[in-house]
C-alpha cells in the first residue's frame, strides 16, 4: 500500500524533458531557449516547479547539447543534468534520469521544457494528488479540438488509460478529456512503473501516458486532473511562441494593474517577468519593458519608450520615445526626454535631459541640466571612458563631452563646445570656433554663378 504523507512533508524531484529537436521552430537555436517575456521557455518551466517547492530538478537533454544544459545551471545551479541517446519515446526519455529517479523520493513530477505556461500551484495540485495515495496523476484538459491529443479514457469515475490518437478508436477519438502530457509518480514505486511500460504501439515508442494502464495492471490508483487548456499549452513552432507571449503578457499586464500601476493601453504594453512597476506608476501606450527593470512609485513612463536593465527612481519620467538601456538609473524626479538615450549612467535627483541625446558611462549630478544634442564621447574603438556631470551644472546644446573629463558643480558648457578637459566647478567653459561674418558675401558668391544655375 502507498504511504500517504502531506504533500509538503514529501520530497520531490521534478524531472524536466529538454531533448526535443524542436523541427518546427525552423531554427538553429533549440527550441527550450526561445523566449517568452523575456526568459527561456526552460527557464519559465524551471522556476515553475522550484517555486512550487520541488527539492531536486533534473534536465534531460539531447546529446550534443551543452547550450541547453548551461541554460538550466543558469536558471538553477543545482540542476542535475541527465542526457538522452536515443529518442524512443516520452518514457524513454523519463529513464534517461534513472540515477535521479533511483534515489527514491516520494513525488515524481515529470514535465515538459515547451510547456511554460503550468502554475507552480498546478504542480503543487498534482503532488496534492499523489499524497491522497494516487500513484499517477497525469494532467488533463478540455480541448476545444481534441484531434492529435492522447485521450483520458474515465469509467466509473477512474482514469483507466491514456489513448494517443493514433492507437484511439472511434469512440475514443469523440472524448474531449485530453492529455497535457505532465504527470505526477508516486516516486517510491515510480522506476519500477516506468521500466514495465512497452512499446507494442503504432510508433513503436515507450509511451509515458502508459503509465495509467501499467499502474491499474499492478492495482494502484490513477486519477486525471484537470487544468485550463491556455495553461498547458505547448510551443512547437513560432505560432504558438507568440499564442505563449500572448497569454503571459495578459498575466504580467493584470498582475501589475493589481499591484497598484496604471497601464492606460495594457494591449500594447510589453513586459518581461521580473518587471517591477510600483505604486501610482504610470505606462502610456506602447511602452517595451525588457529584462531587468524596476519603477518605482509615481514615475510616469510615456508612450514609445524602450527600457532594459534600468532603474527609474520615484516621480521620475521617460519619453516618449525615450530610450534607457542596461546600467541607466535614474533618481527621483529625473526627466529623459524625447530621443534620450541612457546606457551605464546615473542620472542624479531632478536632473534634466529633455531631448535629443545621448548620456553613456557617465554621472550627471542632481538639477543639472543636459541640453539638446548632448554627447558623452565614451568609446575610442577600443575602451569605454567615464564622463562625470557635477550637481546643478548646465550643458548647453550641441555639446560634445570626450571622455574622460569632468564638469564640476554649478559649471556651464556653452551650447556647440567640444569638452576635452575638465571643467572646474562654477566655471564656463567654452570649446567651438570664433564665428566670422564677411558682409555681402553671399551677393557676390551669387553672382560669381553661372546664369544656368542662378535661374
Amino acid at each position: 500500500m502507498t504511504e500517504t504523507r502531506p504533500a509538503a512533508a514529501r520530497r520531490c524531484l521534478a524531472v524536466i524533458l529538454a531533448a526535443g529537436g524542436g523541427v518546427r521552430m525552423k531554427s538553429e537555436v533549440p527550441k527550450v531557449l526561445h523566449a517568452i517575456g523575456g526568459r527561456s521557455l526552460l527557464w519559465h518551466v524551471v522556476s515553475a516547479v522550484r517555486d512550487s517547492g520541488a527539492d531536486a530538478v533534473a534536465v534531460v537533454v539531447g546529446p550534443d547539447r551543452d547550450d541547453v544544459a548551461a541554460e538550466a545551471r543558469r536558471v538553477d545551479p543545482q540542476v542535475r543534468i541527465h542526457v538522452q541517446r536515443e529518442r524512443l519515446g516520452t518514457a524513454h526519455a523519463v529513464l534517461a534520469a534513472r540515477d535521479s529517479l533511483a534515489e527514491g523520493f516520494d513525488d515524481v513530477l515529470v514535465v515538459f521544457a515547451d510547456t511554460p505556461l503550468v502554475m507552480p500551484e498546478t504542480f503543487r495540485r498534482m503532488r496534492e494528488a499523489l499524497a491522497r495515495g494516487a500513484a499517477v496523476a497525469p494532467l488533463a484538459f478540455e480541448a476545444a479540438d481534441p484531434t492529435g491529443y492522447g485521450r483520458m479514457l474515465v469509467r466509473d469515475g477512474q482514469l483507466v488509460a491514456i489513448r494517443e490518437h493514433k492507437d484511439a478508436d472511434e469512440a475514443e477519438r469523440r472524448v474531449r478529456l485530453c492529455n497535457a502530457g505532465l504527470m505526477a509518480l508516486d516516486g517510491k514505486g515510480a522506476l519500477e512503473l516506468l521500466e514495465g511500460i512497452g512499446n507494442a504501439n503504432a510508433q513503436r515508442e515507450y509511451y509515458l501516458t502508459d503509465a495509467v494502464e501499467e499502474a491499474r495492471r499492478r492495482g494502484l490508483s490513477a486519477v486525471a486532473l484537470v487544468a485550463p487548456e491556455s495553461e498547458v499549452m505547448g510551443v512547437n513552432d513560432r505560432v504558438q511562441l507568440a499564442q505563449a507571449e500572448a497569454i503571459l503578457q495578459g498575466r504580467l499586464r493584470t498582475a501589475a494593474m493589481r499591484g497598484g500601476a496604471t497601464l492606460v493601453a495594457p494591449e500594447t504594453v510589453f513586459l518581461s517577468v521580473d518587471t517591477r512597476l510600483g505604486r501610482d506608476v504610470l505606462v502610456e501606450p506602447h511602452v517595451v519593458f525588457g529584462p531587468g527593470v524596476t519603477v518605482d512609485d509615481g514615475a510616469v513612463i510615456h508612450s514609445f519608450s524602450h527600457l532594459e536593465g534600468a532603474h527609474v527612481g520615484p516621480g521620475a519620467t521617460v519619453g516618449p520615445f525615450g530610450r534607457l538601456r542596461p546600467g541607466a538609473d535614474l533618481g527621483p524626479k529625473a526627466k529623459i526626454g524625447n530621443f534620450v538615450e541612457v546606457k551605464s549612467a546615473q542620472i542624479g535627483a531632478g536632473a534634466k535631459v529633455s531631448h535629443l541625446t545621448y548620456l553613456g558611462d557617465a554621472s550627471v549630478g542632481a538639477n543639472a541640466n543636459i541640453g539638446a544634442g548632448t554627447i558623452t564621447c565614451n568609446y575610442d574603438g577600443f575602451r569605454k571612458f567615464r564622463t562625470e556631470i557635477g550637481d546643478n551644472a548646465f550643458i548647453g546644446s550641441n555639446s560634445a563631452l570626450v571622455a574622460p573629463v569632468r564638469v564640476g558643480a554649478g559649471a556651464f558648457v556653452g551650447s556647440g563646445s567640444v569638452i576635452t578637459d575638465d571643467v572646474p566647478a562654477d566655471a564656463l567653459a567654452l570649446g567651438r570656433g570664433r564665428q566670422v561674418v564677411k558682409e555681402g558675401w553671399a551677393v557676390s558668391f551669387r553672382e560669381r554663378q553661372p546664369k544656368k544655375a542662378r535661374d
